[in-house]
């Protein structure tokens, strides 16, 4: 492979123009596809085959109008008191324009919903109260019986005793039948009432358990009309949600305001915004420091983004055939930006290195491709694996993700390893600062950096212990709040606080309660079809029960399935969407199995955003160790093949497992528990990310090899001379220390500039990756290692013979090939003229 790369290197330091220019016109081809192919792209994170799902496919398949997804219409009177009657019909004529948006079913009023939800609740208890009434009619005549009977019966004793019996024997006896006819009346109104009063006690219990559901708020400023479509909400095209906006923007209805909620109002986040424009400056300015030139600064900037720029056009022109997720691109953008530039970074550091030993030009730069750009590919197949392996996890959109982002990872391979030569070939020695230039022209070379001297003199073992020792108890302390980590997926409460869809979500949480943000659609499965006339009472009886569950606040039947064998509810929780309460009572929901008015057992199955939310953080909790595993697994083999041995490989794993640790601590204090949010723009604190950790996991494995084999190599080729195994610890640090240094700051400040995104999907993936970046890269990988290595001595290196014999010899730094192609003195200095060298190899 280094050969190979030695060879690239010198054809692009020759063909400069020709590569400069094939990969234009790959760029040119790429946006020719993106235009002609790219499709939309959703915000909405869906699994196949979940619990939600088929409950969803379920009222899609049985029930008329449930299947389809749902948005909502905030509107608030802007001065708190109840809308007027003119403000509700100028609302009303909005909705209606709403409601003829391309893929919307209906759109409803809700004053009129709630009117006749008050209405209904009206006449219930009417109902409630003539039964009363009618009650209290019949005991008061039953008395009055009780007591015609008793007078009767005295007159008869009375009579009796004065012996005039038969004379009054006749009016007794009339007296009796006009008694009996009252009793027959009683007994046909109590009849009566016994045969209404189970529809009107059904009928209570419903209205109780469905008056947590309102509307319009209490106090009358605040609405939320109910927008149905005809397809699942991540299915609604970013024109008809545009379309809606639009309206809800336009419309200029006096003293009234209007939000879309986050399900109409999700918008694809920026790519590059303003944070992460600040990150790529960052990154510029370390690399001048580094470089020492402004042209040096550019070039790694310069193929970056030029990278990004094919693998997101290339990406995203099959987003007409794959569903993306809006975070997937941005995601490849963060990878390919911090990626691309260090890659390139890492030649052009080994190319300056040879020029000031005196290299000739297009030695220097087939060299430094065959050598730095062979460590190059070997690291960044290593991120791509990591990221292929995602894949593996059985989750679509985050596969997806994973062979997205290892699109631009391999692009930014490509670009260090052909075109970075071409560039640095048309610069010539410009790469070189000009006294740099002026020294090497006066015959002064640059000492022969991998050379052992006396600044390699170990480190004491007091020392390793005590930074050993630090470095772990520290690392455990910062991952403690990981212990805590809940998953889940941002709602309304974590868009921008400026945002439509942040005011909705806190509008409809003051005025109507958190439930109302999430209600649960809830499916019971009848073990046999209910009769037309047995529908309320089935209902009553599945609903009372429902609603006995703890955490919930309402439940209104919404219909009967096509064939009558279930029923289905809306169920409005007590907790937000995202709340530990409301996945409990989700749990609860699907455990339990009500008895219907028949003494059966009924099943229930639960859908609607929190539960879709609930069931994708289950599902990638339940992954997270499997692809731990998996990844853990894989660095030990690669570790064992490139360092050949076993203790190295160790020590590197378990630094990059607490450095993960770490990462998911910061992750876990920062955007669950609100350690310092301000400080990150995080002012709503809740579950953390769903697929984050993995994602994490998988960037953050494939990043820490890069700078495991960029240090610890160094330090087996030393030892590999013939130094001291504690010397070769400190000799391969120093090589290796300032490259990675400033590959580390530059990889943090790129992600860090994601921190600051207005999207709160982006915000934690760009803090966690920076963090982790920082973790691993100077706490693990130049303080932990160094001491762990040193503490072990000529140990580290040990391998077993017979396995030594059967690894083949991977020659990473490309070692062979230096000396195969020693530097060679060029004596020309002065090369200010690109293409100078051009002729020559």
């Amino acid at each position: 492979m280094a050969e190979l790369l030695y060879r690239l290197g010198r054809f692009a330091a020759r063909r400069h123009w020709t590569v400069i220019g094939a990969w234009l016109v790959v760029l040119a081809i790429t946006a020719a596809t993106y235009a002609a192919f790219a499709g939309t792209l959703s915000s909405s994170i869906t699994l196949p085959d979940t619990p939600t799902t088929r409950v969803s496919a379920q009222l899609e398949r049985d029930f008329e109008g449930t299947g389809g997804g749902n948005g909502a219409i905030v509107v608030e009177t802007t001065d708190g008191e109840a809308f007027t009657d003119t403000q509700r019909r100028e609302v009303g004529d909005l909705l209606d324009e709403v409601a003829e948006v391309d893929q919307v079913t209906e759109v409803s009023n809700p004053f009129t919903t709630q009117d006749q939800l008050d209405a209904s609740a009206r006449k219930v208890a009417d109902g409630q109260q003539q039964l009363n009434d009618g009650l209290r009619k019949l005991s008061a005549a039953q008395g009055q019986v009780d007591a015609g009977r008793a007078a009767v019966e005295a007159q008869r004793e009375q009579a009796r005793q004065d012996g005039t019996l038969a004379a009054v024997r006749g009016a007794l006896a009339d007296a009796e039948a006009q008694l009996d006819a009252g009793q027959a009346r009683i007994d046909r109104n109590r009849a009566k009432i016994e045969e209404q009063e189970p529809a009107l006690q059904q009928g209570l219990t419903l209205s109780q358990l469905s008056s947590g559901f309102r509307t319009v708020s209490e106090d009358g400023s605040a609405a939320v009309a109910n927008v149905t479509f005809d397809v699942s909400i991540n299915e609604v095209s970013l024109e008809a949600k545009s379309a809606i906006e639009d309206l809800v923007t336009d419309a200029d209805i006096d003293g009234v305001a209007l939000h879309p909620s986050q399900d109409i109002a999700q918008t694809v986040p920026s790519i590059l915004g303003p944070g992460e424009v600040a990150g790529v400056v960052v990154a510029a300015i370390v690399l001048f420091v580094m470089l020492g030139t402004v042209l040096g600064a550019a070039l790694p900037l310069v193929t970056a983004l030029l990278g990004v720029g094919v693998a997101s056009l290339a990406s995203l022109s099959l987003s007409g055939v794959f569903d993306f997720v809006s975070v997937t691109p941005v995601l490849g953008v963060m990878l390919g930006l911090a990626v691309g530039i260090d890659y390139s970074l890492f030649i052009i550091n080994r190319h300056r290195r040879q020029l000031k030993q005196g290299a000739d030009l297009h030695e220097s730069i087939g060299l430094a491709n065959g050598t730095s750009g062979n460590a190059v590919v070997f690291a960044g197949v290593t991120v791509i694996v990591a990221l292929l392996a995602l894949n593996v996890t059985g989750v679509p959109f985050l596969g997806l993700m994973g062979t997205v982002g290892a699109v631009a990872v391999l692009v930014a391979i490509l670009m260090a390893v052909s075109l970075t030569p071409a560039v640095l070939s048309l610069v010539g020695r410009r790469i070189l600062g000009r006294r740099e230039r002026a020294r090497l022209g006066a015959g002064e070379h640059a000492a022969d950096p991998t050379a052992v001297t006396a600044r390699d003199t170990p480190m004491s073992n007091r020392r390793a212990l005590t930074v050993l020792g630090v470095g772990v108890v520290a690392l455990l302390a910062v991952a403690a709040p990981a212990t805590q980590m809940r998953l889940g997926l941002p709602d309304g409460s974590t868009q921008p606080p400026d945002s439509a869809a942040y005011r909705a979500y806190e509008v409809q949480a003051d005025k109507l309660g958190e439930g109302s943000n999430g209600p649960l659609l809830v499916v019971a499965d009848l073990p046999e079809p209910v009769a037309a006339d047995g529908e309320v009472a089935e209902q009553a009886q599945i609903a009372e029960q429902i609603g006995r569950t703890w955490s919930v606040d309402a439940v209104v039947p919404i219909g009967v399935s096509k064939d009558r064998t279930a029923l289905a509810f809306q169920v409005v929780p007590d907790g937000s969407p995202s709340s530990e309460s409301t996945a409990e009572l989700v749990q609860n929901l699907r455990t339990l199995e009500p008895t219907t008015t028949s003494g059966e057992r009924a099943t229930l199955g639960v859908a609607g955003n929190a539960s879709a939310g609930i069931d994708i953080s289950d599902k990638l909790a339940s992954v997270l160790p499997v692809y731990l595993v998996l990844v853990v697994g894989l660095s030990l083999l690669i570790l064992v093949l490139v360092f050949r041995s076993i203790l190295v490989p160790l020590t590197a794993t378990l630094g990059f497992v607490l450095s993960l640790l770490a990462a998911f601590g910061g992750i876990t204090a920062i955007f669950q528990l609100g350690f310092l949010g301000d400080l990150f723009g995080v002012h709503a604190p809740g579950p953390v990310l769903s697929f984050l950790p993995i994602i994490a996991t998988g960037i953050l494995f494939g990043l820490a090899m890069d700078y495991q084999l960029f240090l610890v190599s160094g330090m087996r080729e030393a030892y590999a001379h013939g130094a001291p195994a504690r010397v070769a610890v400190q000799h391969g640090l120093h090589a290796g220390r300032s490259v990675v240094t400033a590959a580390a700051i530059i990889m943090i400040s790129v992600f860090a500039g994601f921190v600051f995104s207005h999207d709160a999907t982006i915000k934690p993936i760009g803090f966690g990756l920076a963090f982790g970046v920082l973790l691993d890269a100077f706490v693990v990988r130049m303080l932990l290692i160094p001491a762990a290595m040193h503490l072990l001595g000529e140990a580290a290196w040990w391998l077993p013979r017979w396995l030594d014999r059967i690894l083949p010899d991977v020659d990473v730094e490309g070692a062979g090939l230096e000396r195969s192609h020693p530097v060679q003195d060029d004596h020309t200095a002065d090369d200010t003229v690109p293409g100078r060298h051009a002729a020559q190899a």
